[in-house]
């Protein structure tokens, strides 16, 4: 079946950068538009930015505009986040999501395959 790994999430201080990486497996990669969504505790399952099949087009929660970065390289399957100027209200598990000729993905509800998430801690 499908499988999505993320990976790169840690503990940083306030300030730092990190880079989260989704390596897909299974499926065609460069017909899925590709989202990444957060969880902090006890909120909701929240939009962060999703991309495109080819990565022509990016698209952004308006809380990370200008600090965070997404990319894909379709030859390898993998998808990344490059986060910086990291904030403790950016603290979450972070998920990596797949959506099947999906177009203006913002929703959970819009996802087909889902990864298990990587925890992402940014102290004061």
């Amino acid at each position: 079946q499908v499988q999505l790994v993320e990976s790169g999430g840690g503990l940083v201080q306030a300030g730092d950068s990190l880079r989260l990486s989704c390596a897909a497996s299974r499926l065609t990669f460069s017909s899925y538009t590709m989202g990444w969504f957060r969880q902090a505790p006890g909120k909701e399952r929240e939009f962060v930015a999703a991309i495109s099949f080819r990565g022509g087009a990016t698209y952004y929660a308006d809380s990370v505009k200008g600090r965070f970065t997404i990319s894909r390289v379709n030859a390898e399957n993998t998808m990344y986040l490059r986060m910086n100027s990291l904030k403790p209200e950016d603290t979450a598990v972070y998920y990596c999501a797949a959506d099947w000729r999906g177009s203006r993905s913002f929703s959970v509800a819009d996802y087909d395959y889902w990864g298990q998430g990587t925890p992402v801690t940014v102290s004061s």
